[in-house]
């Protein structure tokens, strides 16, 4: 086997195939070639070559989202590394192990005026979990450190960066490896937890429960608990896509539900006990709603952190929810009408729902409609964020449909390329929908040799950034349009025709229709279906849509 002559990189290289660490993304450079050298020579890495490091993090990102382990990212020395801080927020925001290998130059090349050199030392220290700054020459305490960084990113569920100074010659191999780190087997102690009486009897006594779930991967949460929720009539429970969590009586459009509500229903609906877990939750409107009409109880359950984002906080239970739940729910419950009140309301919210979303004209709002009732079954759809996202939210969604979005820090960056990794370990076709915006801003996502034949991007385009319309400072200005809006006339045709995508557009109803059944089963190349929507009108209708329901 050829290996990197340095013993540096060497080490690194052992202690990740040890550790377990297989997919490596790697962005073309010179200083990085010794890791680059040793990955791609050693079979036990999956090895992909990524050239824009923005795209390279989030593509990484995308793979450690969907397998739920560490995957690493190689690149050069100098700004290379700044460009994949993006994808290392999002990583830590959204408790995604994302591990960062940083070649550099040595500490005597820094600051002299030496080509492609920064002070990457703890570049990324705000938003890493372990900083592990490596000394050039191999040593107990440098693998030491190599092996913490990737046990934090597993334990901590998060970024960590690991900085690599080399010294040229940096091409040269050796066919015998010259290190033998020592593996530390880091122990970990389950605790056992259980609950206290006072808590579950604050549970069983209280009448208005609120369980609000965030962000979930499929199948986090077993059955029987989720039954035992929807069967306790004290209990409403509220979710959202990306909670990925069903059942008949959950509701999962939450602005639907509460945006027509008046000061009264508001304090109907204030909960005694609000129970929380998942990641971060897209609704601004149950925010600003909990944050008023805060519960007496804030209990937030997540084996690592506790945001106390209503300003109600009260515990933080840390343990994975399921063991949680074995301790708290018990099949008895107390009388109450919290749920059936909700549940009336509902009803009234899914008629006056269907009968606009039966008159309205061409629109993102009308076609997100199309898009929800025609999806296929049994994929993984992967959704951009700003208007693309809070659109979801508010259809009904097959329930075999698997939800993912970059909720982290909720930025337009890295969506397709999050979606292109996610994509390619899979076992499910993979559906991307995203804007104009968030779809240009990151279309170098589509220079790569790895996107799945049956790929498929919706990009709904309206010509600029149209959710700036829906909110408070909106004016038909050169500064709005230019500056806030983004009003573009581009299209994606040419994008796909250099990069080998087919290229479907609708810009109506019934070329919508055509356009989607021939997008659909196009499944010899990845595709792009380009559907073109008004800009001016999108952001009266989905406004009228909120006052129809009142």
């Amino acid at each position: 086997m050829m290996y990197p002559k340095i013993p540096l990189a060497q080490s690194i290289i052992e202690i990740c195939q040890q550790k377990g660490v297989q997919h490596i993304v790697i962005s073309p450079g010179s200083r990085n070639a010794p890791l680059t050298i040793g990955f791609t020579n050693n079979p036990f890495f999956k090895c992909y070559s990524i050239a824009d490091e923005r795209c390279a993090a989030f593509f990484a990102l995308g793979i450690a989202q969907q397998i739920q382990k560490p995957v690493a990212v190689v690149c050069t020395s100098g700004s290379a590394v700044l460009n994949y801080y993006p994808a290392v927020a999002e990583a830590f925001y959204s408790q995604i192990p994302l591990v960062v290998i940083s070649a550099d130059r040595p500490q005597n090349k820094i600051d002299i005026g030496d080509g492609q050199t920064i002070r990457q030392e703890n570049v990324l220290g705000n938003h890493s979990l372990y900083n592990a700054n490596l000394r050039e020459d191999t040593s107990a305490e440098n693998d030491n450190h190599i092996q913490m960084a990737l046990h934090v990113a597993v334990t901590q569920k998060g970024p960590v960066h690991i900085n690599a100074p080399f010294e040229e010659p940096l091409y040269e191999t050796v066919s015998e490896l010259q290190v033998n780190p020592e593996i530390i087997e880091f122990i970990t102690e389950d605790e056992h937890f259980s609950l206290g009486n006072n808590t579950k009897e604050t549970w069983n006594k209280a009448t208005k429960k609120l369980v609000l779930v965030g962000e979930l991967f499929p199948n986090s949460v077993e059955q029987k608990y989720l039954d035992i929720l929807a069967n306790d009539p004290s209990v409403v429970v509220l979710t959202e896509k990306t909670s990925n969590l069903h059942h008949p009586s959950f509701i999962d459009q939450i602005d639907t539900l509460i945006t027509p509500f008046s000061e009264d229903d508001f304090k109907t609906f204030q909960p005694k006990i609000l129970l929380t877990f998942g990641g971060m939750v897209v609704s601004k409107r149950i925010k600003a709603f909990l944050r008023k009409y805060k519960p007496t109880h804030h209990w937030h359950v997540d084996t690592l952190r506790a945001y106390d984002t209503f300003g109600a906080l009260t515990n933080h239970f840390e343990v994975a929810i399921n063991p949680f739940f074995k301790e708290l729910l018990e099949v008895n419950s107390v009388e109450s009408n919290y749920k059936s009140n909700i549940a009336e309301i509902w009803k009234d919210r899914v008629v006056k729902h269907q009968a606009y979303s039966k008159q309205i004209p061409f629109s993102d709002f009308k076609v997100f409609d199309f898009i929800c009732q025609n999806i296929p079954a049994n994929i993984q759809l992967q959704v951009s964020n700003s208007s693309a996202i809070r659109y979801l939210q508010l259809f009904d969604l097959d329930k075999s449909v698997q939800v993912f979005c970059n909720r982290g820090t909720s930025g337009i960056d890295g969506s397709t390329s999050t979606a292109i990794g996610a994509a390619l370990v899979s076992d499910l076709p993979t559906m991307l929908i995203t804007g104009d915006i968030s779809f240009l801003y990151d279309s170098n996502a589509l220079w790569n040799n790895y996107i799945p034949k049956n790929f498929k991007i919706i990009l709904l385009n309206n010509s600029g950034g149209g959710i700036f319309r829906i909110l408070p400072g909106h004016q038909e200005t050169e500064t709005f349009n230019t500056y806030f809006e983004t009003s573009h006339q581009l299209n994606a045709s040419h994008l796909a025709k250099m990069y080998g995508l087919d290229y479907f557009e609708a810009n109506d109803e019934i070329t919508l229709q055509q356009q989607y059944s021939a997008f659909l089963n196009q499944n010899e190349k990845p595709s792009i279906l380009e559907v073109f929507t008004p800009e001016k009108e999108n952001n009266w209708i989905l406004l009228a849509f909120f006052r129809e329901l009142k």
